[in-house]
């Protein structure tokens, strides 16, 4: 299996986790750190609804996708983290 294609798949299992833990907290947070995190959850449905076919249909051949979706994983990441801190 590509090993980016796992660290996609690592990636959005993790990020997945940090907002669902994110959002237990988020009844403590003002109303920005609620916006920016609705803003995150949706650009990660998108990362997860383009990666589940892909991680069927390109299988070992194109590292450039993997490349690209783990570069959106990471921006939603360094969201999560600055929500977290603002908490």
């Amino acid at each position: 299996m590509n090993p980016d294609r796992n660290r996609t798949e690592e990636l959005i299992s993790s990020l997945k986790q940090q907002r669902d833990e994110i959002g237990l907290r988020m009844h403590l947070a003002g109303a920005e750190a609620k916006q920016e995190l609705e803003q995150l959850d949706d650009k990660l449905a998108q990362l997860t609804s383009k990666f589940e076919p892909l991680k069927v249909a390109v299988g070992e051949t194109s590292d450039d996708v993997w490349t690209s979706l783990t570069l959106v994983g990471e921006e939603i990441k360094r969201g999560f983290e600055k929500i977290r801190k603002s908490l």
